[in-house]
């Protein structure tokens, strides 16, 4: 579990599949209220609190983003109790530990790896090519790393698997969004990124 703070109000936690195995959640049960799922949340808020001093009383917006191959991103935004009437903050301070979340989930179908230089991204889209797995892609330049980026739409899964094999020996998964790279990130090559490296290099 990763948690870095993203300004004042906002923070975004990174959570592996591993992680959610280790606490008897799938990933479906993200979507449903649940013990165990109450479980994680309140430890998550534990550890931000304990690592970045986030304190998580109040109402939240939760928005919880699930990111194929590599796990989970929620990102929690503390909103403004101004503007409640009184009675209903009275009654949250009669229920101690209970989050009043609105929750709103998100399926990212982009797979995003990151590599540490442009070798590695030469190599695995050469192999990407040469084992004819898949041509397209985007490739992006964020915070001194190089982000390839896909859109598995219509890949059977067989093909699916060995595309994640290969991006996973060369670079590592990464939790950042692709609206984040899009803002602060640089374009590199916009659309069949695999194919056009192989092509110059």
């Amino acid at each position: 579990m990763k948690i870095e703070r993203l300004n004042q109000d906002k923070i975004r936690i990174f959570l592996t599949f591993d992680d959610l195995l280790e606490r008897g959640i799938q990933k479906e049960d993200m979507w449903r209220e649940i013990p165990k799922v109450h479980e994680l949340f309140s430890e998550m808020m534990d550890q931000a609190y304990s690592e970045l001093g986030f304190d998580a009383s109040g109402p939240l917006a939760v928005e919880v983003f699930a990111l194929p191959a590599q796990g989970m991103v929620v990102i929690v935004t503390r909103g403004k109790v101004n503007g409640k009437s009184e009675d209903h903050i009275q009654e949250e301070d009669n229920e101690e530990d209970v989050y009043e979340m609105e929750v709103t989930l998100e399926q990212s179908d982009i797979v995003l790896y990151a590599f540490r230089d442009i070798e590695d991204v030469i190599s695995v889209c050469k192999q990407l090519k040469s084992a004819e797995l898949i041509e397209d892609g985007r490739l992006y330049a964020y915070n001194g790393k190089y982000m390839l980026a896909f859109e598995p739409v219509g890949i059977e899964l067989p093909r699916y698997h060995a595309i994640i094999a290969l991006l996973a020996e060369y670079g590592e998964a990464t939790s950042i969004t692709t609206a984040i790279l899009e803002e602060y990130g640089k374009v590199i090559v916009p659309a069949k990124a695999v194919k056009e490296i192989c092509t110059h290099f």
